[in-house]
């Protein structure tokens, strides 16, 4: 978008730069994009014609992702910050704001969110709610496939439970595809590539974390600072200090 924040001032040689998304959060993010998109190749190409041997990919690829999502849920129950995901009064607030001043109601700008703005929160909640209905049924759907470790079952469920299974599994899957599409479109978008970036190389700069966060609500790292050092930046010129 012409004229954006981001744009007027664009990431420079030398600019401080604050940790947005550590290496384990950028490791897990990549991982479980490739077993979605593996998931998602091996489930819909021989519906649309291509032929190839997909179960046991598709397979391996489902125990993948489970493995991730048991990995993410553990870690964000003890190492991360929960109520940075959570949605509170002050992200309903400014939904209301930024709602005023859409319909011209209100001049008013809203208020910088922490570090997660509400519809990222929105969109996480949505995207971790189709994948474990997408993961819950596909490892009940594991008892109908030959394995290693087992031999399939086709009667552990009767035929109508089995109907519903396979249903919830193919809406999360078709769902999961407009949300990658959603997720994709909005990560090229220019003003939100320094979104994309952090997502890539873990940071954003100084200017960008003043323009569009709250210091008072999320304090990042500084960059190649410890897990518990937080950076304090300098407000811009006629910026005030939370």
């Amino acid at each position: 978008m012409p004229g954006s924040e981001s744009e007027k001032h664009p990431a420079v040689a030398g600019e401080e730069r604050l940790t947005r998304h550590p290496l384990p959060e950028r490791v897990y993010h990549w991982a479980m994009a490739a077993a979605v998109l593996t998931l998602l190749g091996t489930g819909f190409l021989p519906v649309l014609g291509v032929k190839f041997a997909w179960v046991e990919p598709h397979w391996i690829a489902g125990l993948v992702l489970t493995a991730l999502v048991v990995f993410h849920v553990a870690r964000a129950l003890v190492w991360l910050d929960l109520g940075s995901m959570a949605i509170g009064g002050a992200d309903l607030r400014a939904a209301l704001r930024s709602l005023d001043r859409a319909l011209r109601r209100s001049a008013q700008a809203p208020p910088k969110p922490g570090k997660y703005p509400l519809a990222q929160k929105l969109y996480h909640h949505l995207v971790a709610t189709i994948v474990l209905l997408a993961v819950a049924t596909g490892l009940v759907m594991m008892v109908k496939v030959d394995t290693p470790l087992w031999q399939r079952d086709p009667y552990w469920l009767s035929e109508s439970t089995w109907g519903i299974v396979y249903v919830v599994h193919g809406l999360a899957a078709l769902s999961l595809i407009t949300l990658l599409m959603v997720h994709v479109y909005f990560a090229l978008r220019p003003e939100k590539r320094w979104f994309t970036r952090s997502m890539l190389l873990g940071w954003i700069t100084r200017r960008e974390y003043l323009e569009h966060h709250d210091p008072a609500r999320w304090k990042p790292p500084a960059l190649g600072a410890g897990s518990t050092g937080l950076a304090t930046p300098e407000p811009l010129a006629g910026e005030k200090r939370p």
